[in-house]
């Protein structure tokens, strides 16, 4: 009985070891967009970028819909997100800080210190900070957009990132959400690439995780305005 307990505890952590390896590994080496990936709003402050994640669903709902159900979706709506997020304060040792905020990503990430760096109004909008988040208690501070793509300070990282929706046919869409991560020198790169081998599994999930409840709201929100007509 112990041995069929262990092993798929083994199994998973033969996996996050290899998963770790192999972010250590490609740290720095991304391959250019795929067609339709492409950012221009998002390449006026971070053309170069140490760290890409790149993560689209296709939605049944208009793009204004997809957008505003993406604003309002929450980080914390999904049972592996909140498990993640608690694991990361329990491996860093970080302090909780009891302070209610707003729900919903867009709210509650500027209420956490990201600032908006550019939008198109019911299309997309790019977020900014800078940051060490390898530290427990991670503090995030905006700079104005004129500032951020020529801050560089050795002991930081600065983080862009977008939620986007962009029109398909038939009046559905295609959500996209893309994060870049640019170190400002040798110290923050060697902190932050220790930082990402370990912890990129579980980010990376929770990008993924936060998919599937946008499109289902997207989809039940075109759904209530079909049906209001």
């Amino acid at each position: 009985m112990t041995v069929w307990l262990l092993t798929p505890l083994i199994g998973g952590a033969v996996l996050y070891a290899a998963w770790a390896a192999s972010a250590w590994l490609r740290y720095g080496r991304h391959g250019p967009p795929a067609a339709g990936e492409e950012d221009e709003l998002l390449d006026r402050f971070m053309p170069e970028y140490d760290v890409v994640e790149r993560h689209c669903t296709s939605v049944s709902a208009p793009a204004a819909v997809t957008f505003a159900a993406a604003c309002e979706t929450g980080l914390e709506d999904s049972p592996v997100s909140r498990t993640i997020f608690r694991a990361r304060e329990t491996l860093l040792g970080a302090r909780p800080d009891g302070a209610p905020l707003p729900s919903g990503i867009l709210a509650k990430t500027k209420a956490l210190g990201w600032g908006v760096l550019a939008e198109i109004p019911g299309r997309e909008i790019v977020m900014g900070a800078v940051t060490q988040p390898w530290l427990a208690d991670v503090v995030f501070r905006p700079l104005p957009p004129e500032e951020f793509r020529g801050f560089q300070d050795p002991d930081y990282v600065k983080i862009a990132w977008t939620l986007r929706a962009d029109p398909a046919p038939g009046g559905c869409s295609i959500f996209r959400t893309e994060t870049r991560v640019l170190a400002g020198g040798a110290e923050a790169r060697s902190k932050f690439r220790r930082y990402w081998a370990w912890l990129s599994p579980g980010i990376v999930l929770i990008r993924m995780s936060m998919l599937g409840p946008l499109k289902r709201e997207g989809e039940r929100r075109a759904r209530a305005a079909t049906q209001q007509v």
